[in-house]
């Protein structure tokens, strides 16, 4: 297995957390309530809108970070409330605390946010935290994280849907200069295999990415590959197979689709912390370890990140459905590492707005991070106060 790229030297996020003093003079969290273009339909979940969490915090010498928590059904612990009371909770916290170093903030907000169950919300918090000391100390995201590159090139997502709309979503995304196409998979094996012929021909020279989010048996997910094999395609990746907690399944599919095609199996699901990482590596159970910050956040994701690389694991980067905030986030991060060989962080594209203001620059499917201090993108915060006044089935009407 090829190593991931290395990662550059980088302007010290480690030390800085040890070193750079935090005191937090106002910190509260909102709704991010935004329409999507039409419903992301996945195998185990439908989302007919995003109800995110907002959260802004604001340092004692004025500088401000951005977070959000990303709430994505049967995948993320949370829901919108009780994400809403989680962060409600870190932020009257934080007010509360006294000067202390950034370590020792995001250790406290790790102690009342642990483990898988609060994931989501602990990584809106650490986001804007990291984002509001990299505002103070004027460096982008992307230079904290290593400062490798500052461009991504992301893939682009079908959800399930008729073969038809897969091949008008392909052909469209194959003009706008997408050239790697993830494909929601898993829910019936006969429309899957209609839905990816469909595919071939509306966008010929398109890559395939495979993600069945848990939605296969062993045995189903062998006869996918095959006959894709038959129709002469072959994925680059296929994520999460089967159930998050077939181990033995994860395996199996792996080691057949490495040895017979050398496709190589991404956990997804199946990696939620740094200990199924360790059975993952041990097991050998899959080549590519999927990092979301909202399953594990931020500083949870540095070391799985750390731990993977060593192993010789690749990496891929996602997310759940996120607006600019989270995933420009994730994507300062990717690029500042530059060790991703898989880049899925599309979420915004499938939004039929954008609440974030300013932030990275999208052409197609290339993303550019400017060297504007942290994130670079923030909310209108008052419009987002307002936002909430509106009916809900006013609000989404257009879905």
């Amino acid at each position: 297995m090829a190593a991931p790229a290395a990662v550059t030297s980088s302007f010290g996020f480690n030390n800085l957390m040890e070193t750079f003093s935090v005191e937090v003079h106002r910190a509260e969290n909102r709704p991010l309530n935004v329409p999507l273009i039409a419903p992301f339909t996945i195998a185990s979940s439908r989302l007919d809108k995003v109800e995110n969490v907002a959260i802004r915090i604001e340092l004692r010498n004025g500088c401000v970070g951005w977070g959000e928590s990303p709430i994505l059904p049967f995948v993320t612990a949370e829901d919108q409330t009780t994400a809403m009371a989680k962060a409600s909770e870190a932020c009257q916290l934080l007010r509360s605390y006294p000067a202390m170093t950034l370590g020792a903030v995001l250790r406290e907000i790790g102690g009342l946010l642990p483990g898988h169950e609060f994931a989501s919300v602990r990584a809106g918090v650490e986001m804007a935290l990291i984002d509001a000391v990299a505002n103070s100390i004027g460096i982008p995201l992307w230079r904290l994280f290593g400062g490798a590159t500052n461009t991504i090139t992301t893939d682009i997502t079908i959800p399930i849907v008729s073969p038809s709309e897969a091949a008008a979503l392909a052909s469209s995304y194959g003009k706008q200069g997408f050239t790697t196409l993830k494909l929601k998979v898993g829910k019936n094996l006969k429309a899957d295999i209609e839905v990816l012929q469909a595919i071939r021909m509306a966008h010929p020279k398109c890559s395939f990415i495979l993600d069945a989010n848990e939605g296969y048996k062993p045995a189903a997910a062998i006869e996918v590959l095959d006959k894709l094999h038959e129709m002469g395609v072959i994925p680059v990746l296929f994520e999460q197979p089967v159930h998050r907690d077939d181990w033995e399944g994860l395996g199996h599919v792996s080691h057949y689709a490495k040895a017979k095609y050398g496709v190589s199996v991404a956990a997804d699901e199946s990696c939620r912390s740094l200990s199924d990482v360790k059975k993952i590596v041990e097991g050998e159970l899959a080549d590519v370890i999927n990092i979301k910050l909202t399953k594990v956040g931020v500083l949870g994701a540095l070391e799985i990140i750390e731990v993977a690389r060593k192993s010789g694991l690749n990496l891929m980067i996602g997310g759940m459905v996120e607006t600019r905030l989270a995933m420009g986030f994730a994507g300062h991060l990717a690029a500042g590492l530059g060790c991703f060989k898989f880049i899925d962080l599309d979420t915004p594209l499938l939004l039929s707005e954008d609440p974030v203001l300013e932030g990275y620059e999208v052409h197609g499917a290339d993303y550019k991070f400017t060297n504007a201090r942290g994130h670079g993108g923030f909310l209108h915060w008052d419009n987002i106060a307002c936002k909430l006044l509106v009916p809900i089935s006013h609000a989404y009407g257009a879905i």
